[in-house]
């Protein structure tokens, strides 16, 4: 693979892909940064792309040989328009893909599982990064920023249920390194931060780092459901209330070195993040 082409994100201004992005032009690689609003940035070739519109892949494509892909948020079949455009960019010169997946969706699993069974067959140089939930989803506009922001509580199904939540930082530093090292991984990457932690874990490190009071607050899957689909699709809601439900099983409680040994630090913990970084919903 040519060391000097240049890398597409898509999702760059996301909360992983805005991260990949800086990574990538702090160590100096050319980025084309691609998401529906385009956004100037400095160093950065900002091209507007939707994954609906066919018609704005082509101006995406041009002239990168590797990519990193973010999947259409929401979306229970990503597949069905992530597969054709991996096809598309396989013949536009794509060398190299970096697909972000998640921990709770295994190779051949549902939504974003089938594009990363399609990749390997696609790409010589590949990786799957699959990590745990993200550490900010307490601290940016997420859904559990919002209501401890509004209601002073973590809403969940999870029960007692532990997760080794992950900064985006880590996430995006592991990116990094699959899309410049001389070999890709060829594999997928389970990724998590140091130690397990659970929703009752997160709020009482919340109330103590902040100073403001957050509770956990247990809900039944169907309850999850109920508010989840307020904002989203059903089937998409029922899916993410699942995911809850297999925490609460322990589906989540591990704690992998990867970050340690592909970056050369170890993963950051919830509370030195947000020591630095706070509360901004």
């Amino acid at each position: 693979m040519s060391t000097s082409g240049t890398t597409l994100v898509i999702g760059a201004t996301g909360t992983t892909g805005s991260r990949v992005v800086a990574g990538l032009t702090a160590a100096g690689r050319r980025v084309k940064a691609a998401s529906r609003r385009a956004t100037p940035a400095p160093g950065v070739d900002a091209v507007f792309f939707n994954w609906y519109d066919p018609a704005t892949h082509a101006a995406a494509l041009d002239g990168v040989d590797r990519a990193y892909l973010i999947p259409p948020l929401g979306d229970p079949d990503p597949a069905a328009v992530m597969v054709p455009f991996l096809e598309r960019a396989r013949g536009a010169g794509v060398e190299r893909v970096v697909l972000l997946s998640a921990s709770a969706i295994p190779e051949g699993g549902p939504a974003v599982g089938m594009v990363h069974r399609a990749l390997p067959g696609l790409f010589d140089q590949w990786a799957v990064l699959r990590p745990s939930w993200f550490m900010q989803n307490f601290t940016t506009a997420h859904l559990h920023a919002l209501s401890i922001r509004d209601e002073g509580a973590i809403l969940t199904a999870a029960g007692d249920g532990r997760v080794a939540f992950i900064d985006a930082g880590d996430i995006a530093a592991v990116g990094v390194h699959a899309l410049t090292a001389e070999h890709a991984p060829n594999t997928d990457l389970l990724l998590t931060g140091p130690q397990a932690l659970s929703y009752d874990d997160i709020a009482a490190i919340v109330t103590e780092v902040t100073g403001r009071p957050v509770v956990h607050r247990r809900l039944s899957y169907e309850q999850l459901c109920e508010r989840l689909a307020t904002d989203m699709p059903e089937e998409f809601a029922a899916l993410l209330a699942g995911l809850d439900r297999a925490v609460a099983e322990g589906a989540e409680d591990r704690v992998t070195d990867t970050v340690q040994r592909l970056i050369g630090r170890p993963a950051r913990t919830f509370r030195a993040l947000l020591e630095r970084e706070g509360l901004t919903a």
